[in-house]
């Protein structure tokens, strides 16, 4: 078989391949706040059965969080793939807590509100109608609510993540489901502790200051490399 008849053959796989490779990076994308927001739906939903069960009205709503965290998810998805998203990501991190959320909270607004319109289109009524429809019989009420709840659980999910993102990804995770108890707040406290040394020493010497190696800051500079590159220390099992 000559070059290119091997080329054109495996043109096809390639391509399918990277559809694949980016279709797997779009959902561990969005995995993380379907799942969280799908708990939290969850949650709501079970406070809302277990009020309306003392009135004797049986009420599920499985799938409807189920669609909601989906949609969520989505959202969150196409939202921080926009450039403005990383306006705030040098500010302090109360910032970008409260623009992504906000972001994220309009942008599921925006599409709850195109839904309802969608309905109330396929309903029979007249998009010119829908704010009169929205003012009267609209059940503005268990709409707010939800959107409530929903800024709540976005300052939840924007919290953690800024908080990934600042420890490096995956270190929330081996805080709270790898390392021992000790062993996590030993290496937490310590880390904490020598990044904030680290960016204050940055501040206060110029860049040329490090390069020279005879200088007390290239020196000190060293001693916080080694010790945030050295493993963590376990904590002491014998016996007293």
């Amino acid at each position: 078989m000559n070059q290119p008849a091997v080329a054109a053959a495996s043109t096809p796989t390639t391509l399918l391949r990277r559809a694949v490779t980016w279709w797997l990076t779009q959902v561990r994308h969005a995995l993380p706040p379907t799942i969280f927001f799908f708990v939290g739906f969850n949650l709501i939903l079970w406070t809302k059965r277990l009020i309306l069960q003392e009135h004797g009205i049986e009420y599920s709503g499985f799938f409807t969080a189920l669609v909601a965290a989906l949609l969520v998810g989505k959202a969150v998805l196409v939202t921080d793939n926009l450039p403005f998203m990383r306006r705030f990501d040098g500010a302090p991190m109360i910032q970008p807590i409260l623009f992504k959320s906000a972001i994220y909270w309009l942008c599921v607004l925006t599409v709850r509100l195109a839904e309802e319109l969608v309905h109330f289109v396929a309903a029979g009524g007249a998009i010119a109608d829908f704010g009169d429809h929205f003012a009267g019989q609209f059940p503005l009420a268990r709409f707010l609510s939800i959107q409530i709840w929903l800024m709540v659980l976005f300052l939840a999910y924007v919290t953690i993540h800024e908080l990934n993102q600042l420890f490096g990804d995956g270190e929330l995770y081996r805080l709270f489901f790898r390392w021992r108890s000790s062993e996590a707040k030993l290496t937490r406290r310590r880390r904490i502790r020598l990044l904030t040394h680290l960016n204050r020493l940055t501040e206060a010497n110029p860049i040329e200051a490090f390069s020279d190696r005879t200088s007390p800051v290239h020196t000190e500079l060293v001693a916080i490399l080694h010790q945030l590159a050295s493993p963590p220390r376990r904590p002491s099992l014998t016996a007293t």
